[in-house]
């Protein structure tokens, strides 16, 4: 186990990698920026970690000794949800969705460089920051009224999303993203003003990301919602529209 000396009032990341090398120099790297880092080795006490640092986000490796890391997802966001950048191996995007789907913000394939690990890691961090400022300020100011396009309803108070009645669940980057697309219906938006504004990154190379997450969505929502316009972007068409072009989600 690799960690830092932790601080109040100082972001706290959990690391969750299995191989000293590159457990180290995350930790290094992350340490840099200000944060308390702890790094432990396999899955059984990456969950225990979890439970006891209360971390405002993980860093995770899919294949892990003990429990795999989709299988430590799953347990630290049933305990409770928090924001999960997992690392991968393997450039297989059937890995990258199942890892969305169960509970997984963002991923990033090996080798990756500390530099976009670290932005990253911030993204996820304002993202929730936004959240929370969000929900804070609906409990002393009239929320905006839920946003309905078609047969689903967004509720940004309360970060829930219902379609024709039923409760779908997403992770919060699913959630802005989809919110993002249904506030613009039928408007086709560029993966790169997606990376943008859901991301806040402006590096084109992320744009596969958009398009896996694309299809977590599409997998939870059903394949209507969202058209394919290919070699530009994506757009949101309410159910009774016109069928999309790529219910696939191919690029």
């Amino acid at each position: 186990m690799v960690t830092t000396v932790s601080r109040p009032g100082v972001t706290t990341v959990l690391v969750v990698e299995d191989e000293p090398a590159i457990a180290q120099a995350i930790v290094h790297r992350l340490t840099a920026e200000g944060w308390t880092v702890e790094a432990v080795g396999d899955g059984h006490a990456g969950v225990a970690a979890a439970a006891r640092l209360q971390p405002d986000v993980v860093v995770l490796d899919v294949m892990l000794p003990g429990i795999d890391g989709l299988e430590v997802c799953r347990q630290i966001q049933a305990e409770r949800p928090v924001p999960v950048l997992m690392l991968t191996a393997r450039d297989d995007e059937t890995d990258m969705l199942v890892g969305l789907g169960v509970g997984a913000d963002d991923y990033m394939t090996k080798p990756f460089s500390m530099r976009e690990l670290v932005a990253r890691t911030k993204v996820l961090l304002r993202r929730t920051e936004r959240a929370a400022r969000a929900a804070e300020l609906a409990t002393v100011q009239h929320p905006d009224p839920p946003l309905v396009v078609g047969d689903v309803t967004i509720d940004s108070a309360q970060r829930r999303v219902q379609r024709a009645g039923a409760e779908v669940h997403l992770t919060p980057t699913e959630f802005d993203l989809l919110l993002t697309l249904a506030s613009s219906p039928r408007t086709v938006l560029t993966r790169e003003r997606l990376l943008a504004d859901v991301w806040d990154w402006v590096d084109a190379s992320g744009t596969r990301t958009v398009d896996s997450h694309i299809k977590a969505l599409r997998r939870k929502l059903g394949s209507d919602l969202i058209r394919t316009v290919h070699g530009v972007g994506y757009a949101y068409e309410p159910a009774g529209d016109a069928p999309a072009d790529d219910a696939d989600g191919s690029s």
